[in-house]
């Protein structure tokens, strides 16, 4: 039988509250996947694991950590599904190939399962394929520095034990995927308050969700899917929020009549929690409990009302993850890495493809996974069949983003909802009263420790530009928190 993740069996033994914060609030699990490191804890002898990261059964009793050098021609980091198209198109282009995900298994987010269970449906052929490519797979090594060199890139990676993992490589393909966009609101760090996407990860990786009350709320496509798959988990969804409004909705629908699949797509998940009541141009304004969520109240602006709940799923639609990008120097356009037609950025050698390049669906990141690994390995030919038909693929695609950007926007409401004692940074417990009298994020980050813990702005700056309008601070190594001991590692191995 597969393990479960440390976060999935507490939450199966009724332990939602994993530490509390540095002002001794309850907090929990949040994303789900790694990125906020809210339910960081102890784990095998190990202090700040996280275990939504960390398997059932972990043990930390190395001895002392080691580095493994690694070489290849093609290195990607990420094995989501642009992540896992790049790599099969350069090994079986017979270009030797390394892919790196912090994940326990390939797959992604959204193709994300237990390792040793069955994949889902969607991703098995793919992943089948990734496994008789040639491709070296590493997973569970988290990419925190990367630097270009004569010849090509050197990555910087550390597992979940401290090891460290370098890699030489010719050319590489970012495919770091996206995380979630999360809009503070009163309430928001109790435990059983999740994103959207964190919630449905949980109940992937083995949490029992069968007899919990879900609202799920916030914005964008991926509140359906999220609600069909708990309901089909055993959770009963008492309802299903959309902030963005009714006539945008039906716009956004309007322009999907030349792709119809998705049209039926979205009634099939529609379907599959029926009769939960779906509601437009409605938001969650606050959540309640003492040591877990217990309530939320919602409201469409005019009219407000409470309901019983034990699990609220509020997500406001993706961030394209461009740390590494941002590192190596690439040029980004809108918040996203800018890439030419064969995916390649403003860095010779350096290609990006999915949800970095901007949240365009699967499809799409697909796409361009395909292209990126032709172009890495030095097979692409713009004027094949294939090109043409992946080019296509990936127009349609990022067509439907401009639309998907248009429509779920969040409103300016949200931003006003937000009360003076609201923290907005989670990880310092920063409330908004003692950041809105600075002018940037620097500021803030100077004055208040906004964005300076282990997330490292990963929360609250997308947030904190949405209340206020600021550009997210510099980037700098490592991208993701180390081990002190990793990093001088790192640093004598350069």
């Amino acid at each position: 039988m597969p393990e479960l993740t440390v976060a999935a069996a507490l939450e199966n033994a009724g332990r939602s509250l994993l530490r509390r914060s540095v002002s001794g609030e309850p907090r929990g699990v949040l994303c789900a996947m790694g990125v906020c490191f809210e339910c960081r804890m102890e784990i095998g002898g190990s202090p700040h694991r996280r275990a939504c990261m960390e398997m059932e059964g972990s043990r930390s009793d190395r001895p002392e950590s080691s580095i493994e050098s690694l070489e290849c021609e093609v290195a990607v980091v990420g094995a989501g599904p642009a992540g896992v198209a790049a790599a099969c198109r350069s090994a079986e282009a017979g270009v030797r190939t390394i892919a790196l995900d912090e994940n326990p298994a390939p797959g992604g987010q959204i193709h994300r399962h237990l390792p040793g269970k069955p994949p889902p449906e969607g991703a098995r052929a793919w992943l089948e394929r990734l496994a008789s490519s040639g491709t070296t797979v590493r997973t569970g090594v988290a990419v925190v520095d990367a630097t270009p060199g004569a010849g090509g890139f050197r990555l910087f990676a550390e597992d979940g034990e401290g090891n460290v993992v370098t890699v030489s490589a010719r050319t590489v393909v970012l495919a770091t995927g996206a995380r979630e966009l999360f809009l503070p609101f009163p309430g928001w760090t109790l435990p059983g308050v999740m994103g959207a996407g964190g919630a449905q990860a949980m109940a992937k990786m083995g949490a029992d969700v069968r007899g919990r009350v879900a609202v799920v709320a916030g914005s964008g496509p991926l509140l359906l899917p999220v609600a069909a798959y708990l309901e089909s988990a055993g959770a009963e969804v008492a309802l299903v929020a959309e902030q963005a409004g009714l006539g945008a909705l039906g716009r956004f629908a309007a322009g999907l009549a030349l792709q119809p699949r998705k049209l039926l797509e979205a009634a099939r998940y529609r379907g599959g929690f029926f009769p939960a009541p779906y509601r437009s141009g409605t938001w969650v304004a606050e959540a309640h409990g003492r040591e877990r969520v217990e309530a939320v109240t919602v409201t469409d602006g005019a009219n407000r009302y409470t309901l019983d709940c034990d699990l609220a799923a509020v997500g406001y639609g993706l961030v394209p993850n461009t740390e590494l990008a941002r590192l190596l120097g690439c040029e980004l356009r809108k918040g996203a890495v800018a890439v030419d037609g064969s995916q390649q950025t403003s860095v010779s050698g350096l290609f990006a493809a999915g949800e970095p390049c901007g949240v365009a669906g699967l499809e799409t990141a697909i796409a361009e996974g395909e292209i990126a690994g032709f172009a890495a390995a030095g097979r692409f030919d713009a004027a094949s069949a294939a090109a043409h038909r992946l080019a296509a693929a990936r127009v349609r695609g990022r067509r439907l983003a401009v639309a998907m950007e248009r429509t779920f926007r969040p409103r300016a409401e949200l931003a006003a909802a937000v009360r003076a004692d609201t923290i907005v940074c989670r990880c310092e417990d920063v409330r908004l009263a003692s950041i809105a009298a600075a002018d940037s994020a620097r500021e803030a980050k100077l004055a208040t420790r906004a964005g300076m813990g282990p997330c490292q702005g990963r929360v609250c700056g997308p947030a904190l530009e949405f209340l206020f309008g600021w550009d997210s601070d510099t980037v700098r190594p490592p991208v993701k928190p180390a081990r002190l001991g990793s990093l001088v590692a790192m640093e004598d191995s350069a």
